[in-house]
Order: C-alpha cells, then sequence, then structure tokens
C-alpha cells in the first residue's frame, strides 16, 4: 500500500541556496521552516501521547 503523504524523506534536510534571496524572502523562509518544526513537534507530541496512553492500557498490575 502507497503512502498518501509520498515517499518517506530518505535522509538529510536540504538546505536551500539562500546567496540571492533578499531579506523579505529569507524571513518568508523562516516562517515556513518555523511552522514545518512545530509540526513536526506537534505530531512527536500526539504520538508520545498514544504510546503513553497504550503502556497504561496493557500495563499489568502489581
Amino acid at each position: 500500500m502507497e503512502d498518501p503523504e509520498g515517499p518517506r524523506p530518505t535522509g538529510r534536510f536540504v538546505p536551500a541556496v539562500l546567496d540571492r534571496w533578499d531579506v523579505d524572502d529569507l524571513r518568508g523562509y523562516i516562517g515556513e521552516l518555523r511552522a514545518e518544526i512545530a509540526r513536526a513537534e506537534a505530531e512527536i507530541g500526539r504520538r508520545d501521547a498514544q504510546k503513553a496512553a497504550a503502556e497504561m492500557f496493557f500495563k499489568r498490575p502489581g
């Protein structure tokens, strides 16, 4: 089954070449990066919460 989000990243982040960007473009790029970081951190939070809930559900008494 194919992932609806597309292929998973295969490695590291590839930084953009910034030499010819003006300051407004750079600020916009930073905003996009911050939004993507926040999205990734939110996903980590969701997964951590799911894992904690599963661990509590399957925890054996005693």
